[in-house]
């Protein structure tokens, strides 16, 4: 089966993103200790999986629709709120884990 002009296209798409994903995701490992970074840009980046996180968690208890209006899930916003007082509680990262699934579970399971 020959490829046609368009399979390279998207075949040669793949490879360049995955060079450029591996050389900039490397290039810390490779060239740190060589490179420093100021005092400032450390301090920003170890807010950075505080920010990640917080990326993927708000969109995913608070969704919103093409309407612009959120499509809420009790369930879901129940498990973090619970999640976020055991946390506030025991400041153990294990247990906020813990409980979120649980409650999670537990609700999908009654409701």
């Amino acid at each position: 089966m020959a490829l046609s002009q368009y399979d390279w296209y998207i075949l040669g798409v793949v490879i360049c993103l995955t060079l450029v994903s591996f050389v900039s995701r490397s290039s810390f490992f490779l060239f740190g200790d060589h490179l420093p970074l100021p005092e400032s840009v450390r301090g920003a980046l170890r807010y950075a999986p505080v920010a990640a996180l917080t990326a993927i968690i708000i969109p995913e208890i608070f969704p919103w629709s093409a309407e612009g209006t959120p499509d809420l899930d009790l369930n879901k916003l129940l498990a973090a709120a619970v999640a976020v007082l055991v946390y506030l509680r025991t400041q153990n990262t294990v247990f906020l884990m813990i409980a979120g699934i649980a409650i999670y579970a537990l609700g999908k399971v009654i409701f």
